[in-house]
């Protein structure tokens, strides 16, 4: 229920949660010395689960036990203390309460500050590698007065609840009027340390005047190709794996529109424009009219809020080609066209019939698959390596989403089992177990299994010459990737090191390209010494983002899944894979349903015929699914050549001329006002037309016909 995520933290929680019974039982007994070590375990654990960022500090709230009420339960269970030392009639009992009685007052007008720096702060936008030297931006205040600002004001009680106690022992009324003065002055010095903030030159431009810089930009720069996208933080890798396409498409424009801040802190880098706009209106109201393709990743209702506009194209472009529903959404009629990386794809909308209609379908590849090497088809050597990839249980937890819950430890115990001993690679999505505790403990299990595995082989006599061999090697890439984590930390930590809010973070995000090309090269030799650190023996748990999934596929010789976009984008190596039924719908029924198992090895949940894969990898000329892996790769994923970032950009430019003879004859009927039919990129549309196919020469000609006709 608290979610807590480790046993200290646990610990803590368990401690905050006892001291105050304790507290209240220390103030009636009454025991001065039980008080203070219940209050200080309250007050140590109380910072420490602060620190942690703990979700229990987030339930405690919603449960009407929030960090002021805290705070004010401690302060009354010392007043009742002091009732029952018999002290309650005098001088320093009335001070005690005056002094908690002005600091709680104190917490509103602090409160208010903080809250009226942070809105009036807060730009009608958010940026990366956009310049706003321009606009008036100024720095934000230090850290050390705006993060967890309550915290923050509410321990100063600590001197006055320290006088207190100090006076209950030694009987000095001193300590009691030193400790009062102490809290209140710095309370009052914190406050009136804020109030700069909100003077007119400490504060950045107004919502107005950002926007109408940003309009600005805007018509400056010219957009032709915009990414746009809408979800949950959890969601960024949805956008992230656009982004090198974005800025690998020769003579676009491209412009990134995020619409939550969480998703442009989870960003990926990048060296494209980048433009978060929270507010529909702000979006509605920005000037966009030389954007031609508008590319979304993720059918969410934000969507419409670019979808609106009809000077642009609209293009579901998707972040995965898989048989998932998900994968024929029947939103995606809504845009103009549906791009999909093979003919797969294109047949899936058909047999769905959800009404997105064939020439709407455009095949492009997958430009994100450029890095991943193709299988020769040799024969593994030495120890062969078998990724095992699930994907997560999804929203709807059915039971055919993943293999994980149902077949995950026998998946496991096959392999590590295996008459021919294979190196397990164990990469969960990020998503397992937020939606069914059920897929986290299989999780948890699988990693079990792994652990017990890697201790069986490192006790095995029989193992010992292998795992001696290459130790040296591999002592000397950990030692090599311990000093590129450290390169690569400092440059982050560096790139990030500006003290700030959004506003200040948005001026100072221009890509330096040197320090982008040197994060680029470190990460590509973090990759190189990360797999030449693993023992070619021992079986691994890969989490987190590096290494990056296509990196896992390079590394493997093979691959157990779901149905899943990784499964499609596995097809590209050419090597053996197989897929789970978990549903167990039955070998035939599953292939018929499911296009990239057409060409695997189709497992039921006892995962019995696990060791066929392996086969297939040791000896490849007795694997009965070669062919039809090279069939499948074509229909997925298109031809090889041209290459899919080729494909992928003649499918901008075509469809961005679509939209220019489309502006074209809209002017020509008086349909739009600010589109000239003679100038700007119309011109360049018409040009295009001249040299190109007999189709949009017919295009021109019926743009110009209807526009003698207005004429006339």
């Amino acid at each position: 229920m608290a979610r807590v995520a480790s046993g200290g933290e646990l610990a803590a929680a368990l401690l905050m949660l006892l001291s105050y019974p304790c507290l209240v039982i220390a103030a009636l007994l009454p025991s001065l010395w039980f008080f203070v070590a219940a209050g200080a375990v309250s007050y140590v654990t109380d910072w420490f689960l602060h620190q942690r960022r703990s979700y229990l500090i987030n339930r405690l709230g919603k449960a009407r036990a929030g960090l002021s009420l805290r705070f004010l339960l401690r302060e009354l269970t010392l007043v009742l203390l002091m009732a029952q030392m018999n002290l309650a009639n005098n001088r320093a009992f009335s001070a005690a309460i005056v002094c908690f009685l002005v600091f709680y007052g104190m917490q509103a007008p602090h409160a208010a500050l903080i809250t009226l720096i942070r809105n009036r702060r807060k730009l009608p936008f958010g940026t990366r590698n956009i310049d706003l030297s321009g606009m008036r931006i100024t720095n934000a205040p230090s850290g050390l007065l705006t993060s967890r600002a309550a915290e923050k004001m509410l321990h100063l009680d600590l001197f006055a609840v320290v006088g207190l106690l100090l006076y209950a022992k030694a009987g000095h009324i001193a300590f009691v009027y030193l400790g009062a003065a102490l809290t209140l002055g710095l309370g009052i010095v914190y406050t009136l340390a804020l109030a700069p903030y909100l003077t007119r030159r400490r504060l950045p431009a107004k919502t107005d005047d950002a926007l109408a810089f940003m309009d600005t930009w805007l018509r400056a720069y010219r957009p032709s190709t915009v990414l746009y996208f809408s979800g949950s933080p959890d969601s960024a890798y949805q956008v992230n794996m656009w982004l090198d396409t974005m800025a690998d498409m020769p003579g676009e424009r491209p412009l990134v529109i995020l619409r939550e801040r969480a998703i442009l802190l989870q960003l990926a880098d990048t060296a494209v424009p980048v433009l978060c706009v929270p507010g529909a209106v702000h979006l509605m109201n920005m000037d966009l009219s030389t954007v031609r393709v508008a590319l979304y990743p993720a059918n969410v209702g934000k969507n419409i809020h670019l979808l609106r506009v009809p000077s642009m194209k609209h293009v579901f472009v998707g972040h995965g080609d898989s048989d998932k529903v998900a994968s024929i959404n029947p939103f995606s009629k809504a845009y103009d066209e549906v791009w999909s990386a093979g003919k797969a794809g294109r047949d899936r909308y058909a047999l769905a019939d959800v009404g997105v209609r064939d020439e709407d379908v455009v095949e492009v590849g997958r430009p994100q698959l450029a890095g991943i090497t193709a299988w020769d088809g040799s024969a593994a050597t030495g120890v062969p390596t078998v990724l095992y990839a699930p994907t997560w249980e999804g929203w709807t937890d059915e039971p055919g989403n993943t293999s994980l819950m149902l077949a995950g430890a026998n998946i496991v115990r096959g392999l590590v089992t295996s008459a021919t001993p294979v190196r397990v690679l164990y990469k969960p999505h990020p998503f397992t177990g937020t939606v069914n505790p059920k897929a986290k403990r299989a999780h948890d299990k699988v990693v079990a299994v792994l652990a017990k595995a890697n201790a069986q082989r490192a006790a095995d006599p029989a193992w010992s010459a292998r795992i001696a061999e290459g130790k040296a090697a591999q002592a000397a890439a950990r030692a090599e990737l311990a000093s590129i984590e450290a390169e690569l930390d400092s440059l982050v930590a560096e790139a990030t090191s500006a003290e700030g809010d959004m506003a200040v973070m948005s001026r100072d995000s221009i890509a330096d390209p040197q320090l982008t090309a040197r994060l680029a090269e470190l990460r590509a030799r973090w990759n190189t010494a990360y797999w030449k650190s693993l023992s070619a023996w021992e079986h691994k748990v890969v989490t987190g983002p590096m290494p990056h999934l296509y990196e896992c596929f390079n590394e493997s010789d093979a691959m157990v899944s779901d149905i899943s976009s990784v499964v499609s984008d596995f097809v590209a190596t050419g090597k053996p894979y197989a897929i789970t039924d978990s549903a167990e719908l039955g070998e035939e029924e599953f292939k018929r349903q499911n296009t990239a198992a057409r060409a695997a090895l189709i497992l039921d949940n006892s995962a019995s015929r696990v060791g066929e894969l392996v086969t297939a990898v040791v000896t490849p000329e007795l694997d009965p699914l070669a062919g039809s892996r090279k069939e499948i790769k074509q229909y997925l994923l298109g031809p090889d050549h041209p290459t899919s970032i080729e494909r992928f950009s003649q499918a901008v430019r075509d469809l961005a001329h679509k939209a220019e003879v489309r502006l074209v004859q809209q002017a020509a009927l008086g349909q739009t006002g600010d589109v000239d039919p003679l100038d700007g990129p119309t011109a360049q549309a018409r040009a295009e037309m001249e040299r190109t196919t007999p189709q949009r020469r017919a295009d021109e000609e019926l743009a110009s016909d209807v526009q003698e006709r207005n004429a006339g």
